[in-house]
């Protein structure tokens, strides 16, 4: 990265880092975002199971890997402080913690996913096919986290393009493994929604071979020598690691179990209600990608700002950011209301689930608009370090706020389903305010601490 010294290079520079990691979420996404389609085409049993394995999935998944993503303000700092020296060791501490969080993921898993599907009262069919699912993405867990602190150190050095360029390369392999294992190809056994599991556990692997090789090879990154040298474990540094990653993670946990959590309650309605949910979940998540790349995005570029003691331009990097994601929200809410039926359709050829898919859609449209001021807000304040707000926001908007408002709206009105969707938004609209006025804070906090530093 470089300084930049006016508004258009500064919206050229964060639009260069922006652009591979929108590409980047979307391919990796659109392995989930394949899995469920490819599965719906298989049976309806297979979407409504793999559905709900992913949605457990993801928000665990995203809980512990946002722990990860701390590695980014970290090294980002530390590359806008020139303090290059120290860059290795942080990664591979962050490498060791990653390692540490999979294994206990895998090790709590195997005593509470039965008991969690079992709450959920799912038909038979679906529950196995979520479980077998889970399982088969358990195998492909170590090198997914391992990839993830390797991309956030990739990323804060501003070379986007390696892990958009990783992921353009895996993903092709991914819906050709997806093929093979889901419907039986080339004399492999048809294994339906849990074939969707080992294939992308196999590709897991495949984009932490090819990111450590890039690393180990190429420049800039092998000039930090990141794999010459075993490094001893320092619980300072993974002290520095969770004070800033736990925060993220948990407002990542918070954020994406709440969907966990609403398909749970969703348990009392019928198969195509739950399909049609979690479908319509899956297509507003895919859209989420946009505001959450620039989220990633924004929380480089500030870290980069607020390492030089550079807080004029953070600010504008801000404003810029938020600027993009609102206009992009509005985007993405024009192809959710004319293209609803046909989204609807890419998930399932059952007539009453497209009607519901559509009928939920709507609701998504709302989201867009939220997420579009949280998400950015969200990835400023980490640049900044500061995260304690962000995780306390997402507590109160969705566990406080939305879930509780939107079980009283199912209980209470004839809303049926939608009444969870509308508690959701009134919740993460609220929390959107109370970042922005967070942002602003901080924000006149440094300039402040600029002027005393030179009056």
């Amino acid at each position: 990265m470089q300084r930049t010294s006016n508004t258009y290079e500064k919206l050229k520079q964060l639009l260069i880092i922006l652009l591979p990691i929108l590409v980047t979420q979307l391919g990796l996404f659109m392995m989930n975002f394949f899995d469920t389609t490819m599965s719906g085409q298989y049976s309806s049993v297979d979407l409504a199971g793999v559905a709900i394995g992913s949605s457990i999935w993801v928000s665990v998944f995203s809980g512990l890997s946002g722990i990860m993503l701390a590695v980014t303000p970290i090294i980002a700092q530390l590359v806008g402080a020139k303090q290059q020296n120290k860059v290795a060791f942080s990664v591979i501490q962050g490498c060791y913690l990653s390692a540490i969080l999979a294994f206990s993921v895998i090790l709590i898993g195997s005593f509470t996913l039965t008991p969690l599907l079992g709450a959920m009262n799912l038909e038979a069919n679906v529950h196995t096919v979520a479980k077998e699912y889970l399982l088969a993405l358990s195998y492909g867990m170590i090198p997914l986290f391992l990839f993830n602190v390797l991309r956030a150190y990739i990323d804060a050095l501003g070379k986007t393009r390696v892990s958009m360029i990783i992921t353009i390369i895996s993903l092709p392999i991914n819906i050709f493994l997806n093929y093979l294992f889901i419907f039986g190809k080339f004399g492999l056994p048809a294994l339906g929604g849990v074939g969707a599991g080992y294939a992308t556990s196999i590709t897991y692997w495949i984009i932490t071979g090819i990111t450590v090789t890039i690393i180990h090879t190429q420049k800039p990154f092998r000039t930090f020598r990141i794999f010459h040298q075993l490094y001893p474990v320092s619980l300072s540094l993974w002290k520095e690691i969770l004070v800033i990653g736990v925060p993220m993670g948990l407002a990542m946990f918070f954020e994406t179990s709440i969907f966990s959590a609403v398909t749970l309650l969703m348990s009392q309605f019928d198969t195509a209600t739950i399909a049609s949910h979690q479908a319509a979940i899956n297509f507003a998540s895919l859209l989420y990608m946009i505001p959450l790349s620039i989220s990633m995005a924004l929380t480089i570029v500030v870290g980069f700002e607020v390492g030089a003691r550079r807080f004029h331009d953070a600010k504008q990097y801000s404003q810029l950011g938020i600027s993009i994601a609102i206009g992009m929200a509005c985007f993405s809410g024009l192809i959710l209301f004319f293209f609803r039926s046909d989204i609807a359709a890419l998930y399932s050829e059952d007539t009453a689930v497209i009607k519901l898919t559509s009928q939920f859609l709507m609701y998504a449209l709302f989201f867009q608009l939220s997420d579009a001021i949280q998400a950015p807000i969200q990835g400023a304040l980490r640049g900044y370090k500061d995260v304690n707000i962000t995780f306390l926001m997402a507590l109160i908007s969705y566990w406080v706020i939305g879930l509780p408002l939107g079980y009283f709206l199912v209980q209470s009105t004839n809303l049926g389903p939608f009444g969870y969707w509308i508690g959701l938004i009134i919740g993460l609209a609220t929390g959107a305010i109370c970042l922005l006025i967070r942002l602003y804070f901080v924000q006149n906090q440094q300039a402040i601490v600029l002027k005393k530093e030179h009056p």
